[in-house]
């Protein structure tokens, strides 16, 4: 797999990478990332078109995206570390 290039964006790392005729789109954030695997098609079968791919409206839904993940991870993370109101310290 080989890196073609990145993609600024002023919160996101993006890279797009090729490999065996294919394309992979990767989104990081500081803790989370999201891959989309693209297969050449007519008008994704080059670099230039997969940079055209993401525009305004897909980067909203990926941001999106990672916020879902960060609520998930976050809600996840509250209910290790947070004991149950009930719940109290023995004393002997």
């Amino acid at each position: 797999m080989r890196i073609l290039g990145y993609i600024p964006h002023p919160t996101l790392k993006i890279t797009i990478f090729h490999y065996e005729n294919r394309f992979s789109l990767k989104f990081e954030n500081a803790l989370y990332e999201q891959t989309f695997k693209i297969r050449p098609i007519e008008g994704l079968s080059n670099e230039d078109e997969i940079r055209k791919m993401v525009n305004h409206e897909f980067l909203e839904q990926i941001e999106s995206r990672f916020i879902s993940m960060h609520q998930q991870m976050s809600s996840v993370y509250q209910s290790r570390i947070l004991p149950d109101a009930d719940e109290f310290d023995t004393i002997i």
